[in-house]
């Protein structure tokens, strides 16, 4: 069963999120928007609009059809300097 845009783009939004390590408290900063507005976006309850997409779109540095396609195309487009590092993990012997 394919997911809705609507659920596509709540998908992709929790991935750029990991990706980058946002909080939905720092997403919602960078669009003019509460946390709780975002919270209820994600978790369904409101929708994201277009307007919304765009913001989203311009916040990751990726183009808003990237932000579309789902959780994968965007993640690709992420600018390198966007993403969050993690630590290098010592091998054990």
């Amino acid at each position: 069963m394919e997911l809705s845009l609507a659920e596509k783009l709540r998908a992709t939004v929790a991935a750029l999120m990991h990706a980058t390590g946002d909080t939905q408290a720092r997403l919602a900063a960078a669009l003019g928007l509460d946390q709780t507005q975002v919270s209820r976006r994600q978790s369904g309850r409101a929708a994201w609009s277009l307007d919304d997409c765009d913001r989203l779109a311009a916040h990751y540095g990726i183009g808003a059809l990237d932000l579309l396609a789902g959780p994968t195309r965007a993640c690709e487009r992420l600018p390198l300097a966007r993403r969050r590092t993690f630590p290098a993990q010592e091998a054990t012997a």
